[in-house]
């Protein structure tokens, strides 16, 4: 059974006039996730989370600093990219708690793996920084719940946003219980990701793309670069940074992925979860800014964590 947290909140984080990262997105998964195909799935809300939770992965002062910029009225900027709002940090916290949420779902056995269909995104949020339209970083936080709250050694991020998750990168750099695995567009923002960047503990697994590459170079990637770490890594839960801007259809990038691609990668990470982690997987979304691909991709990933 797969669960699906959302909540209204992630509507009222506003961006600029044309921004990418705008309260339509959300509005684009509900709407392909209200077709019949998905009536299957268990609907839930995301619940607010605590600063207890958001400090396992970002320093205090940082957390302090963000809640007291909120705005009561009109757009902060806290750099080119990122502008909170006054509906921005009820989304944040519930983005934190909805991942968590999700975690303790997949955790406890109540469901076999959920996906959170929340705004903004996280993984560029470095330890004390905000950066690339997120805040805080929700699949960060959620494996360190997971490991906080259930004893589990292990716990793997899989990243196959467009972008390099740095901020994920940052935070578990120098940890040896998490893997941190990504495919990206490189050279492209925030110029992270390497191959070479591998962490203190070879716990980093970068495999940077270039632009134009494509579905079979992406497969590739996993099939060789990513999923071999993995298995060897053998983690007791998955977390997944599922963003959809690799798609051939997305303003920011230029990996040129097909909706397909998005559910073979899916269903080979849950390969790995049945083999190390009972199954336990949780997805959370993190970019992915043309509608019309977002949906056809957030289809094709919600229908392979059904088992379709």
């Amino acid at each position: 059974m797969t669960l699906l947290l959302s909540h209204p909140a992630s509507l009222d984080h506003l961006t600029p006039p044309g921004h990418p990262e705008r309260p339509d997105r959300i509005r684009a998964i509900e709407q392909v996730l209200g077709e019949s195909r998905f009536d299957k799935l268990t609907r839930g809300t995301a619940p607010e989370g605590s600063l207890d939770l958001v400090t396992l992965c970002h320093n205090e002062h940082y957390v302090d600093e963000l809640r007291h910029i909120a705005p009561s009225s009109g757009l902060v900027y806290l750099d080119g990219d990122t502008a909170m709002s006054p509906g921005t940090w009820e989304a944040v916290m519930r983005g934190v708690g909805g991942a968590v949420a999700a975690a303790d779902a997949v955790m406890s056995g109540a469901h076999h793996n959920a996906f959170v269909a929340m705004r903004p995104p996280g993984h560029h949020a470095e330890i004390n920084k905000p950066m690339g339209f997120c805040f805080f970083d929700n699949a960060a936080i959620a494996a360190r719940h997971a490991q906080r709250a259930y004893g589990i050694a292990r716990v793997a991020v899989v990243d196959f946003d467009v972008h390099h998750g740095n901020g994920t990168q940052d935070i578990f750099w120098a940890d040896p219980t998490v893997m941190y695995c990504s495919t990206h567009q490189m050279p492209l923002f925030p110029g992270t990701g390497a191959s070479g960047e591998r962490g203190e503990h070879d716990n980093i697994v970068n495999a940077p793309l270039a632009a134009e590459d494509g579905g079979a170079k992406f497969r590739a990637a996993f099939e060789n670069v990513i999923l071999p770490q993995l298995r060897k890594f053998s983690p007791e839960l998955i977390v997944i940074s599922a963003g959809f801007d690799a798609h051939y259809r997305d303003p920011l990038a230029s990996l040129n992925l097909r909706a397909e691609d998005f559910g073979w990668v899916t269903r080979k990470v849950m390969e790995v979860a049945e083999a190390s982690a009972g199954g336990r997987l949780v997805s959370v979304l993190e970019g992915g800014y043309d509608l019309d691909g977002l949906k056809e991709s957030v289809a094709e990933h919600v229908t392979a964590l059904m088992g379709g």
